[in-house]
């Protein structure tokens, strides 16, 4: 890479450079700003409405409350975290199921099966 700036100039190589790059990714100033005042001892979760911003190495191993439009959802960042955004860790939906009555019954059946499973196995226990 150093060959390529060199042959052609910083500016050139610059203006070869994909625009994303230049850029670097996108954190919120205000979010930010609330990570460096952070102490070191205090692990406090961080409250935060900032969806968009990406996920730094600085961020890792803190803990946030990102917003998900109704309440907040505690987000405690990894290294693995690092160049996704906080919203996909802090889902807007909630799945509620598929099905009606006959979901209802397959759930029955299988919390019976369950149930039973449990009460064979407490009796060879005991014996």
């Amino acid at each position: 890479m150093s060959f390529v700036i060199l042959k052609f100039g910083y500016s050139s190589f610059v203006s070869l450079m994909p625009r994303s790059l230049k850029k670097g990714p996108f954190v919120d100033d205000r979010l930010l700003k609330k990570i460096k005042a952070l102490a070191p001892g205090n692990r406090g979760p961080i409250r935060t409405w900032s969806r968009a911003s990406t996920i730094v190495p600085e961020m890792v191993g803190l803990t946030f409350e990102v917003h998900n439009g109704r309440g907040f959802t505690t987000v405690v960042t990894s290294e693995e975290m690092v160049g996704h955004r906080l919203g996909e860790f802090a889902p807007t939906r909630k799945f509620f199921r598929h099905g009606g009555r006959m979901a209802k019954e397959e759930e029955q059946q299988a919390a019976a099966a369950a149930s039973a499973a449990a009460q064979t196995a407490t009796k060879e226990d005991k014996k």
